[in-house]
């Protein structure tokens, strides 16, 4: 069963769908939670209460939209663009990430996040 999720921001919010995965159900388990957003180029990213280790088929090189897990940091990882360890166009996270789901609308609505906004993530009712 998949779980969606509303991300909130000052300026703005999106949802993602996640699949069924162990990370996803810690994560699940911690909802509601707040934290501070944190921007790195094209990608924001925060600090979660989950922690998980890294799961087969963790990735690098991920499309616009994913919702990543950063198992060195615990913390969410939602790039949109560019990161300044990309090549070209590519969204290239920190280090392999756990790959939780996507961003269900356009992913650029995470350039209107800036860093050290306050971000709110919970439960998103259907």
């Amino acid at each position: 069963m998949a779980l969606r999720m509303r991300i909130s921001w000052p300026a703005g919010h999106t949802t993602a769908t996640l699949e069924e995965t162990p990370t996803s159900t810690s994560l699940a388990g911690v909802l509601p939670f707040s934290s501070t957003a944190r921007t790195w180029g094209e990608e924001v990213y925060f600090d979660t209460p989950a922690s998980a280790p890294v799961e087969d088929g963790a990735r690098q090189v991920v499309e616009p939209g994913t919702v990543a897990f950063w198992t060195e940091g615990d913390a969410l990882a939602l790039p949109y663009g560019p990161t300044p360890i990309s090549r070209g166009a590519e969204c290239r996270l920190a280090s392999p990430c756990n790959l939780l789901g996507t961003l269900d609308e356009d992913p650029r609505i995470l350039a209107t996040v800036r860093d050290g906004d306050p971000i709110r993530v919970e439960l998103a009712s259907n």
